[in-house]
């Protein structure tokens, strides 16, 4: 099982979207999370959350379709922990 993988599998969708979301575009965490986690994408939990970080100022909007860190973005635990290193 890959790193990535493995984090999808067992992390919060907003820790998991705090990190990838900083190096991909929406496109590419649909797919990411499809191939994992689908229910994320049926429920609309995905859309949702990666909203609700913006608002919250974890993430901004970058130049293009990548975000950037917002004001308010902090490494989830699973990366100051080296959870999956």
């Amino acid at each position: 099982m890959s790193i990535v993988e493995q984090i999808v599998k067992n992390e919060s969708v907003e820790d998991v979207l705090t990190v990838f979301a900083l190096g991909s575009a929406i496109p590419s965490l649909d797919r990411m999370f499809g191939r994992y986690r689908y229910e994320v994408i049926a429920s609309g939990e995905l859309l949702e959350t990666y909203a609700r970080l913006f608002e919250q100022g974890v993430l901004a909007n970058g130049s293009g379709p990548v975000a950037v860190k917002g004001p308010n973005w902090r490494a989830p635990r699973f990366m100051t922990d080296n959870t999956y290193s």
